[in-house]
């Protein structure tokens, strides 16, 4: 039989493990537990060593104590699939198996596993019987079935729930259970509690499991690091003694001197919190959306609007949405309470109105976005099938590298659909992971709602911005990356070799660089730009004098 293998981002080979490995990486990992007991460390397990785990692993293993000292000694598990495997051996070089902008990352990561030998990585179950705390960082994501509506979509609870299942078989009667994912709100009392009680009656454990919930507010960029060590945190547990020990744990790791702990009084309340703040922000950027395209069909520039409301401290914090609403929080976390209330609570009625409507709104903004393409090429004399679009950033927001729900995706896929031949460029995006693999993952991807997409599937990010402007007909700005905000409008036509269409999606060109584009004989859209029309009739009439 074939050996499996799983690949890295880079393209590194790496061979599963065979049946016989299993026994070997047990023992390797018995021994670094008995080394770590001996100095006194306690041991922490973190389940998924993704954007989130891996990060936190590396936290919870930079800990010190007394005369810094290392207080603990983590263990980052992760299935060994075809899809993740390859994290493993790639942490244990002490290589971040997540890119990040944060020069903090790397360093630390290294750090823990090749200096202070408090971080290691493997993909044994087994290793869970010598946790102190688990830590759950597994991925769980809600599946839309249709673009634009939320409500017919579900949470793909299966690998979750075999976390909850695998840990409760595994774990010391006294081990602590984290449950860092963001889950729809009763799944730590109504799911993950009553299983894995169920498999401690089993075991003969009389005792209840200890299990607690806290959500982080990670944040990709150069900040990454702080925003989940450095920022404040919410937690409960399902019992007192939960309770406690998470308030314990987390004090120990993270930074809450600074930024004290929120305590509340059951984990229902902190998986609330987390889906109520992230469909707060969501509902917010989904109410400019409507302003925004008022504006463009009256005649006012909603850059200058937002600016000008900005002033009063109360709405200091308003941002324009852009092409979409990505990362991996906002586009779904709405979702986890609208399918909990009926699959977890048993409510029948529409409790939620505004939270899925916001939520169909930033998913398909982009739309509106291909539709501005279309009618600045038309105005042109260019019809979209067949023109070479350059979209201007891949990922979801300004200089990171994190495509997940992109804004940039729907827009190229419409594209797409549309007959358009799409490029793009990202100076921080080397692979565009939904793209590549929108065969395989359709959950990550949004393939599935478009025809004419088989052609993406070798979409490539290109680096050189001027190569990538060659011969295009159309040029995107849709995220408001640093490289992006002072580009020439004379340097980008004499690469073009010819006027193109602009479309500004996020506020990027200031009226003078508009007017620039039109004296060039570009054609110029903007999402909320609806004052371009009155700079496009000022240079007509300056030709025409």
């Amino acid at each position: 039989m074939d050996t499996l293998n799983s690949i890295s981002p880079d393209g590194t080979v790496y061979p599963l493990p065979k049946e016989g490995d299993y026994e070997i990486e047990l023992a390797r990992i018995e021994k670094l537990v008995t080394e770590a007991r001996g100095k006194g460390q306690e041991i922490v397990v973190v389940m998924g060593i993704g954007f989130v785990g891996a990060v936190m692993a590396a936290i919870v293993a930079d800990t010190t104590v007394s005369k810094g000292k290392s207080g603990k000694f983590v263990i980052g598990m992760q299935r060994p699939s075809t899809r993740s495997y390859w994290k493993i051996p790639l942490l244990n070089q002490g290589l971040s198996p997540v890119k990040a902008e944060d020069p903090e990352v790397d360093p630390m990561i290294r750090r823990c596993v090749l200096e202070k030998k408090t971080l290691v990585a493997t993909y044994v179950y087994d290793v869970l019987k010598f946790a102190d705390v688990v830590v759950v960082d597994v991925q769980l994501d809600y599946a839309k079935k249709e673009l634009g509506n939320v409500r017919n979509g579900h949470v793909e609870m299966t690998a979750l729930e075999e976390s909850f299942d695998v840990i409760a078989r595994h774990i010391k009667p006294d081990c602590l259970v984290l449950i860092e994912t963001t889950v729809a709100p009763g799944t730590t009392e109504q799911v993950a509690f009553p299983a894995m009680r169920k498999i401690f009656r089993q075991r003969g454990i009389t005792t209840d499991p200890l299990i607690s919930h806290s959500y982080e507010r990670v944040m990709p960029g150069r900040d990454y690091v702080a925003s989940i060590r450095d920022f404040w945190r919410v937690c409960s547990g399902v019992n007192e003694e939960a309770k406690k020990r998470v308030v314990r744990f987390l004090n120990e790791v993270l930074n809450t001197s600074r930024f004290p702990l929120t305590v509340l009084d059951k984990p229902i309340e902190s998986e609330t919190a987390k889906v109520m703040e992230n469909s707060y922000r969501a509902t917010i950027l989904a109410f400019i959306d409507e302003w925004s395209l008022f504006a463009e069909r009256n005649g006012v520039d909603i850059v200058k609007v937002i600016d000008a409301i900005k002033i009063r401290p109360t709405h200091s914090n308003m941002i324009f949405p852009g092409p979409g609403i990505g990362g991996y929080c906002l586009p779904k976390d709405g979702g986890l309470g609208i399918w909990a209330n009926r699959h977890i609570l048993g409510f029948e009625d529409d409790t939620f109105r505004i939270t899925p409507l916001a939520i169909d709104i930033n998913d398909t903004r982009a739309l509106h976005a291909a539709q501005l393409v279309r009618d600045a090429l038309r105005n042109m004399g260019v019809p979209i099938a067949s023109a070479e679009v350059l979209i201007l950033g891949a990922s979801y927001r300004e200089d990171v590298g994190d495509t997940r729900y992109s804004g940039s995706e729907v827009l190229i896929r419409r594209l797409a659909e549309m007959g358009a031949e799409p490029r793009v460029h990202d100076p921080y995006v080397d692979r565009w992971f939904e793209f590549e693999n929108q065969d395989v993952y359709p959950i990550q991807g949004k393939a599935v709602f478009f025809r004419n997409q088989k052609r993406l599937k070798d979409l490539k990010v290109q680096k050189d911005i001027d190569q990538a402007l060659t011969n295009s007909d159309a040029l995107v700005f849709a995220v408001r990356h640093q490289p992006y905000l002072n580009l020439d409008p004379d340097h980008v036509v004499q690469v073009a070799s010819h006027p193109l269409a602009v479309i500004d999606c996020f506020g990027i060109l200031d009226d003078a660089r508009i007017r620039r584009y039109f004296e060039l004989g570009c054609e110029v859209k903007g999402l909320g730009r609806g004052h371009i029309q009155r700079i496009k009739d000022q240079v007509r009439k300056a030709r025409m004098i």
